[in-house]
């Protein structure tokens, strides 16, 4: 039983911190995209053809 208890603590902790890592990602950009990478195969780019 006591297992089951220490098991449960360990995934709360692991999952705070996944939560605290994705607040860290969002809080700094990572995911601000405002050019979005699968547009940009539509628009042409002429500097590589020459």
């Amino acid at each position: 039983m006591a297992v089951i208890a220490l098991l449960i603590g360990f995934s709360f902790i692991i999952a705070v911190g996944f939560l605290a890592a994705f607040l860290w990602a969002v809080k700094s950009g990572q995911y601000d995209d405002k050019y979005t990478p699968s547009v940009r195969m539509l628009f042409d780019d002429n500097d590589t053809i020459k």
